[in-house]
């Protein structure tokens, strides 16, 4: 299998480092980009990222990385708490994946809490800011031969 990893990142992230610092901090998303870039090379993977606003999107470019990718790192932003058919797009390419969340949505908003991604990710991280990305890309190159 190559040796690639998806990052996805969801609706607002574009936004990052000026969007509400005081929880997301002023990293912006290439920033988060170049951070696991590094992480996925000092790993030996390659890295392939998107973010977008359309779920659609996000969900198409899931399908196409169980051609070329071995795993995938998603921020689903508010698609977490929403998205069925994220869920089932990461279900049916059956890559592991790792779920991120730069701020503790267990100590946000109630509706944050849940998840529909948390039973079926290998790996979760929440929490630790941008680092966070880092994270999930140790843990998920620890599960692939």
């Amino acid at each position: 299998m190559t040796r690639r990893i998806l990052l996805v990142n969801g609706p607002n992230l574009n936004l990052l480092g000026t969007r509400e610092p005081e929880l997301y901090g002023t990293a912006t998303l290439a920033d988060v980009v170049a951070l696991t870039t590094d992480a996925a090379a000092s790993r030996g993977f390659e890295l392939r990222a998107i973010q977008s606003n359309h779920e659609g999107v996000l969900i198409d470019a899931i399908h196409a990385a169980r051609e070329d990718c071995a795993a995938i790192v998603i921020n689903p932003g508010g698609l977490t708490h929403t998205s069925v058919s994220l869920r089932d797009a990461l279900t049916g390419v059956a890559l592991p994946f790792a779920e991120v969340h730069i701020s503790d949505v267990y100590a946000r908003e109630e509706f944050r809490h849940h998840s529909y991604l948390d039973d079926v990710a290998a790996v979760r991280v929440i929490g630790e800011g941008v680092s966070g990305y880092e994270t999930a890309v140790r843990q998920l190159a620890a599960l692939i031969p």
